[in-house]
């Protein structure tokens, strides 16, 4: 019973777009591992920029100081 965990950034990913990730990895999950598609979970988390950091910064702050340096 596979579960799998995806974390992205709260950036307005479509209901279609998250379908399309759990539909994909389950199949990935059946292809290459021949996990049943009917006991595997699929769980998309979204975090706020402001909650995920990258190099001791906040993602809000890095992308503003990207976008204010013209990048």
């Amino acid at each position: 019973m596979p579960y799998v965990n995806i974390r992205i950034t709260r950036e307005g990913a479509s209901a279609a777009q998250k379908a399309e990730l759990i539909a994909g990895v389950t199949t990935l999950l059946r292809d290459v591992l021949g996990k049943n598609p009917a006991t595997t979970f699929v769980i998309i988390d979204e975090v706020d920029t402001d909650n995920w950091g990258i190099g001791g910064e906040p993602v809000t702050r890095l992308r503003a100081t990207k976008a204010s340096a013209g990048g």
